[in-house]
């Protein structure tokens, strides 16, 4: 079976080289410092938090009682929640950060990416800000590492936003082809230099309910932080270091007011996990927008941020 898996990741590798040819897909790594110009301009900042220099955005009034920090799924970035930021900053003071191993913040110096690590950098990042509580919203693996930061310092996180969040095993109808590469410890020699571009926006289209909507500049924002030093050997690690639903029965434990949103198009996190995790945190509201795939925030945020402004109304 592994042997027929490692061919299958050749077999689709070579197919998309083919498409595109090697001069094409050529891509090393890049240096933080040459992508901070268009993905880190202001209020981006650095800071040095957990042996990183963390990238984040902090926008909003300082005297919010209770900030919001958001927290981006696999092989995405802050930048996914542009749209909700710009619908609640006015209001409410809003954090997002790019987690280890993606986006600009990059590779964790102890190559840790299990979930009890995210959670420890979580709490690291509010106490660099000074943050004593925050209602934690996060999509996919954000939505995992948000619930189990609420688990495991639980006087840290006043509410939840879960967005088409991991935390049960499940069956994926589709799979992201970068994310079924990545997962090949024999293909690290190829994946580590060479990224075809369509490979990026095949894996970016299929996580979409419309892939109409996926943009050449979009497309560009998820190849080129792929591209970012240490992204792609984290990505292979963090698979290698996570298993689905390892700690799916802690999620009963919470109690705090959580808002479930899922996206009714997901297919590589099934819209069934979004009632699991309604049943299981007693009192938790799920909003289902059918049309939407895995990333609703970045598909459509003027809708799905509404659900959240209603969730947060006092």
């Amino acid at each position: 079976m592994k042997a027929l898996k490692i061919a299958g990741g050749v077999l689709a590798l070579v197919v998309a080289l083919a498409g595109v040819g090697v001069v094409q897909a050529w891509a090393p790594d890049r240096p933080v410092e040459t992508l901070t110009a268009r993905w880190a301009p202001a209020p981006s900042q650095f800071m040095a938090i957990a042996g990183m220099q963390v990238h984040l955005r902090d926008e909003g009034p300082r005297d919010d009682p209770q900030p919001i920090l958001l927290l981006h799924g696999t092989s995405a970035s802050l930048h996914t929640w542009d749209g909700w930021v710009a619908a609640l900053k006015d209001q409410r003071r809003v954090i997002r950060v790019d987690m280890p191993g993606f986006g600009l913040t990059g590779p964790a110096p102890d190559g840790n990416y299990t979930l009890p690590a995210y959670t420890r950098f979580v709490a690291s990042v509010m106490d660099a800000l000074g943050v004593k509580q925050v209602v934690l919203a996060g999509n996919s693996l954000g939505g995992e590492v948000a619930w189990k930061t609420a688990v495991d310092y639980p006087g840290r996180v006043s509410k939840l936003i879960l967005v088409d969040a991991g935390g049960y095993a499940f069956k994926a109808q589709s799979i992201p082809i970068g994310f079924k590469l990545a997962q090949i410890d024999a293909l690290k020699p190829l994946t580590s230099r060479l990224l075809p571009r369509g490979m990026i926006e095949s894996s970016v289209r299929s996580v979409y309910g419309n892939p109409d909507k996926v943009t050449p500049e979009l497309v560009d924002r998820y190849y080129e932080l792929t591209l970012r030093a240490g992204n792609r050997e984290a990505l292979n690690q963090r698979f290698s270091q996570h298993p689905f639903g390892q700690y799916a029965e802690q999620i009963k434990q919470i109690k705090l007011p959580t808002l479930v949103i899922w996206g009714g198009r997901d297919q590589l996190i099934p819209p069934e996990n979004g009632d699991h995790f309604q049943r299981d945190i007693a009192g938790s509201r799920l909003a289902v927008f059918d049309d939407l795939g895995h990333v609703p925030q970045e598909e459509d945020p003027a809708r799905t941020v509404a659900a959240v402004q209603a969730f947060l109304a006092p």
